[in-house]
């Protein structure tokens, strides 16, 4: 049986793998939902927050992409990035 040694445990193989794919499930359901990159204003606002849409488009981190009339778009990769940043609201 093999086995996996990290700084804080060991682990067997399978258990490694079983844990892997539990953890990557979730991740790969969400991309099969959201098949492109980008995602309306709608459901921006219901993800990320309004305050924090209107905030990053105010001071020009976020532009929207619109390739239907009518529809405000952004891409999903904009929106992760900038919410990986630390909180700017106070400056």
């Amino acid at each position: 049986m093999i086995q996996l040694t990290f700084p804080d445990k060991c682990v067997t193989y399978s258990t490694f793998i079983n844990d892997l794919a539990t953890a990557l499930v979730p991740k790969l359901m969400e991309a099969m939902e959201n098949p492109s990159d980008l995602i309306s204003q709608n459901k921006a606002f219901k993800v990320f927050g309004q305050g924090n849409i209107r905030r990053w488009r105010e001071k020009g981190l976020l532009e929207p992409v619109s390739k239907r009339p009518g529809k405000i778009e952004y891409r999903l990769s904009d929106l992760r990035i900038l919410q990986q940043r630390k909180q700017d609201y106070f400056e």
